[in-house]
């Protein structure tokens, strides 16, 4: 993950952006709301949408038409939800797109879908799951790797799709299970790596402006 530009077939370039799109609607309403609830939100979704952009444009060369990278989505997760981190996702990854030939625009959509929407949700769930019981230090830790994780899960499937090693539903997952392992030697450490940056960056942003963040991930 970035899929490149141009490497998944038409069909499911086009399905992914049905998929994406709407969600991603629905996050840049969830953002406005977020921003006439306290202005002062404009500044913590900058900070998400700057960590997203730092973190996923450190890209690692990895499958056929894809790359390794930390997604950066944890901090938006744990503040604002799956929704507006959609939002702010596509924004990065259009960026990267357009000026930094990472990722493309036939495959924003799947690119959004995996780092922008369903890694990101599943981590939220699990981020609602364990906060109030453990340290928001240690929840924003779990949150960004599980995201960084399931992302990846995500574009494994996305590939063996598009791919498959054979016909039917055999060769979409033969084809996943081979995806997995090649991501899984740069994905696991670089997940941990990850859930300690947000983790550091969730105690450092509390230190300067504890009832603000305080609020937002409430």
């Amino acid at each position: 993950m970035h899929i490149m530009e141009g490497f998944l077939p038409p069909l499911w370039a086009g399905v992914w952006y049905v998929f994406a799109l709407p969600v991603v609607a629905y996050g840049t309403y969830r953002a406005k709301k977020e921003i006439e609830k306290n202005p002062k939100n404009k500044s913590l979704l900058a900070v998400s949408a700057g960590f997203i952009f730092v973190l996923s444009a450190l890209k690692i060369p990895s499958v056929t038409g894809s790359c390794s990278h930390p997604t950066g989505t944890g901090i938006a997760v744990v503040m604002f939800g799956p929704a507006i981190t959609a939002f702010l996702s596509i924004i990065v990854l259009l960026y990267q797109a357009l000026l930094l030939a990472h990722g493309g625009l036939t495959t924003l959509g799947a690119n959004t879908a995996s780092m922008g929407i369903i890694g990101p949700f599943i981590g939220w769930l699990i981020y609602r799951a364990v906060s109030g019981r453990l340290d928001i230090k240690v929840s924003t830790f779990i949150a960004a790797a599980v995201v960084d994780w399931v992302t990846y899960v995500v574009t494994s499937i996305q590939l063996a799709l598009a791919f498959p090693a054979g016909p039917g539903m055999a060769g979409i997952i033969s084809s996943a299970t081979k995806f997995l392992a090649i991501f899984s030697i740069t994905q696991i450490p670089l997940a941990v790596v990850e859930g300690i940056l947000a983790a550091l960056l969730m105690g450092y942003l509390i230190q300067l402006r504890e009832d603000i963040v305080m609020e937002a991930t409430a």
